[in-house]
C-alpha cells in the first residue's frame, strides 16, 4: 500500500498483468510531465506473456480535453477519447521478458489526470491507476512547455537540483560494468577499471541493448541508468552517435542509416532515448549526452573543391541532415531538465586551421538553431572524441617560424587545451552562452613510455627541433585508427584548467577504432583502410602511413593488445 501510494505521489503508474507467463500479458509504466496546457507523457510496454510479434497499445484519457499532439516510436491515433499507439517494424518484436519504450507530447484542458486502464493486443493489462493528476498540476506545477522544462521535479530516483554551470563538478562518474569487466580481464587492468567512460549508443539496437553483439552488449540505456542508479552516482555519459550517413569521410565508423533516413534516426533512434532518459525515476542523475562526434566539421573539410573531399559528404552537405539530426537531437534531449548536451568539435589536427576553425564554429551554432533547437539546449563542446592529439604540449609552442614545419603543417595549435580554449572563444562570438564549458578525452592520449621526450630540443633545423619536442608521436596528425604507441592519459577529473569543465575518456579504452583487414558484421561498419597498418595514406594525412596497430577488430570491439599497450604507455603512469 505504501508503495502504491508512492507511485501516485510521483506521478508513476504501473499495471501488471493479471494473466500467467503461458498466456498473453503486458505491463504498462506510464509517467507525465506537466506544464499549463500540455504535457510529455513517456509509456513502457513489458511482454509478461508469450512473445508478441506487433503490438497495438489502447487506452481511454479520462478527460475528454486531453490529446496527443505528437507521438514518437508508435503510430498514434486518437478517437474522442480513445488512444491507440501500433508498433514500428523496429520494435514490434516482444519476447517474454522484453519490453519497449514509447511516448508522446499532448495537449489538456480542465484536467489531465493519468489513463486509468491500458491493453495491448486487446489483452488488458489489469492494475489500479492514481485518480490525482501526474507530476505537476492546474493549481502549481511548472506553466512552461518542455524547451524551458521545470528544474525541480519530483520523481522516484529523487529531487533534481536544477542544472548545475559543471555537472563533472563535486560528482562522481558511472563505471559501465560491461567495460570493466573487459578491462579486469587483461593483466593490470583493474588498476583503471573503475574509471568513468562514455556509454556508446551507436546503433538503435543498443538502446535496448545487444547481447549478440561484438562492440555492444546487452545492456541498453535503461539498465544503465539503472545501474548507475544504484551505483550512487552522480553523472553518466552516453555518446548519441547513429546520424543518417554517418562520418561520411570514413568507413570504420559508418553507421546503420542512410544519408536520406533523417525520419528514422528521429522516431526509431533520437526519440527512444529521449524517452527512457525522461523517466522521472532518473532526475537524480546529471546526464551527460556527447552529440554526434565525426560528424559536423565534415562539412566544413571534406567537401568539394576541397582536394579531401568524399562523395558521401558531399550529400551530406547538401541533404542538410547532419545539421537537422544535430539540432533535433539537442531539441529533444535539452528538453529535459537534468540533461547535459555537448557537441562534438573535433580536434585541433582537424579544424585548427584558419580556413577550418571559424567555419566549423558557424557549422556548429547552425545546427544548434536547427529543428526547433536554440543555442541554449549546449551546455558545452567536447574536443578530441576518440582521438589521439595531445592534452598539452609541455615542450613545443606555436611560432610564425615552427608553424612551417611538417608536424604543425601552418596550424595555430599544437595540443587540445589551447584549441578547445580558443575554440570556446570563438563559439560564444558565434552566440553560444559565455558559459559553455569544454570537454577534452585524454583516455588515449597520454603518449608516455621510453619515447616520451624529456624536454624540448633546441638543435638542428626547424623539423628536427619540432619532432624531437612533441610528446604525440604519431607520424601524422591526420592518423586517428588504433595507433602505434599511445598511452592513457590524464585521469578523469573536474575544472582542469580555465574553460575546461572536464578531462573525460569518453572513448573506453581498449576498444576498437576499426578492423586492420575487412571483416563482415551486421552492425554497418566497414573497413577503412587508415586502420591498416600497411597503408600509405591519402590526402587527409597527406599520404603518409597510418601508423596504426595490426589485428584490430571492427569498431566498438574489445581489443585487448590495444589496452595492454595504452596501459603500458600511460602518462601519467599507472
Amino acid at each position: 500500500m505504501a508503495g502504491a501510494s508512492a507511485l501516485v505521489a510521483a506521478g508513476l503508474v504501473t499495471l501488471p498483468a493479471s494473466s500467467a507467463l503461458a498466456a498473453p500479458g503486458c505491463s504498462v509504466t506510464y509517467s507525465a510531465n506537466q506544464w499549463q496546457g500540455g504535457f510529455t507523457a513517456s509509456i513502457t510496454i513489458r511482454n509478461v506473456g508469450d512473445p508478441i510479434n506487433g503490438w497495438t497499445l489502447r487506452f481511454t484519457f479520462p478527460d475528454s480535453g486531453q490529446r496527443v499532439s505528437q507521438g514518437w516510436s508508435a503510430t498514434w491515433s486518437q478517437s474522442g477519447s480513445q488512444v491507440t499507439a501500433q508498433s514500428m517494424s523496429w520494435n514490434g518484436n516482444l519476447a517474454t521478458g522484453a519490453s519497449t519504450s514509447i511516448g508522446f507530447n499532448g495537449s489538456w484542458s480542465g484536467s489531465n489526470p493519468a489513463p486509468t486502464s491500458f491493453s495491448v493486443n486487446n489483452v488488458a493489462c489489469n492494475g489500479t491507476a492514481p485518480t490525482t493528476p501526474p507530476t505537476g498540476g492546474p493549481t502549481g506545477g511548472p506553466t512552461t512547455p518542455p524547451t524551458t522544462p521545470p528544474t525541480t521535479p519530483p520523481g522516484t530516483g529523487g529531487p533534481n537540483p536544477g542544472r548545475v554551470d559543471n555537472p563533472y563538478a563535486g560528482a562522481t562518474g558511472y563505471v559501465n560494468p560491461e567495460w570493466k569487466a573487459k578491462a579486469e580481464s587483461v593483466s593490470g587492468g583493474n588498476r583503471v577499471s573503475s574509471t568513468p567512460t562514455g556509454v556508446w549508443i551507436d546503433r538503435i539496437a543498443a538502446i535496448e541493448g545487444t547481447p549478440d553483439s561484438s562492440s555492444n552488449g546487452p545492456m541498453g540505456v535503461r539498465d544503465h541508468l539503472d545501474e548507475a542508479l544504484a551505483q550512487g552516482v552522480g553523472y553518466i555519459q552516453f555518446v548519441i552517435y547513429n546520424l543518417p550517413g554517418r562520418d561520411c569521410a570514413a568507413l570504420a565508423s559508418n553507421g546503420e542509416l542512410e544519408a536520406d533516413e533523417i525520419d528514422q534516426y528521429k522516431t526509431a533512434y533520437i526519440d527512444p532515448i529521449a524517452a527512457i532518459q525522461a523517466d522521472p525515476a532518473y532526475r537524480s542523475l546529471r546526464i551527460i549526452n556527447i552529440i554526434e562526434i565525426d560528424s559536423l566539421p565534415n562539412l566544413v573539410t571534406n567537401v568539394s573543391p576541397r582536394e579531401t573531399a568524399t562523395a558521401n559528404c558531399d550529400t551530406m552537405k547538401a541533404n542538410g541532415n547532419y545539421v537537422k539530426g544535430v539540432g533535433y537531437a539537442l531539441a529533444k534531449l535539452g528538453a529535459l531538465p537534468n540533461t547535459y548536451n555537448y557537441i562534438d568539435a573535433g580536434h585541433h589536427g582537424w579544424i585548427g586551421w584558419d580556413d577550418n576553425f571559424r567555419a566549423s564554429a558557424q557549422i556548429f551554432a547552425e545546427a544548434a538553431r536547427a529543428e526547433g533547437s536554440t543555442t541554449a539546449n549546449v551546455h558545452g563542446f567536447i574536443a578530441n572524441t576518440a582521438n589521439y592529439s595531445a592534452t598539452v604540449e609541455p615542450y613545443l609552442n606555436v611560432t610564425e617560424q615552427n608553424r612551417q614545419s611538417t608536424w604543425i603543417d601552418w596550424n595555430r595549435y599544437v595540443d587540445e587545451q589551447r584549441f578547445a580554449q580558443a575554440l570556446r572563444t570563438e563559439l560564444i562570438s558565434q552566440g553560444f552562452s559565455s558559459n559553455i564549458g569544454m570537454l577534452i578525452d585524454t583516455s588515449r592520449n597520454g603518449w608516455g613510455g621510453s619515447a616520451r621526450p624529456t624536454g624540448p630540443v633546441t638543435s638542428g633545423d626547424i623539423n628536427q627541433q619540432v619532432d624531437g619536442s612533441r610528446i604525440d608521436r604519431r607520424i601524422h596528425l591526420g592518423n586517428w585508427c588504433n595507433q602505434s604507441g599511445a598511452g592513457l592519459g590524464e585521469r578523469p577529473r573536474a575544472n582542469p584548467a580555465t574553460g575546461i569543465d572536464a578531462y573525460v575518456w569518453i572513448k573506453p579504452p581498449g576498444e576498437s577504432d576499426g578492423s586492420s583487414t575487412l571483416i563482415d558484421n551486421d552492425e554497418g561498419k566497414g573497413f577503412d583502410r587508415m586502420c591498416d597498418p600497411t597503408y600509405g595514406g591519402n590526402p587527409r594525412n597527406n599520404n603518409n602511413m597510418s601508423g596504426a596497430l595490426s589485428g584490430a577488430p571492427i569498431s566498438g570491439a574489445w581489443f585487448s593488445a590495444q589496452f595492454q599497450q595504452l596501459m603500458q604507455n600511460a602518462y601519467p603512469a599507472l
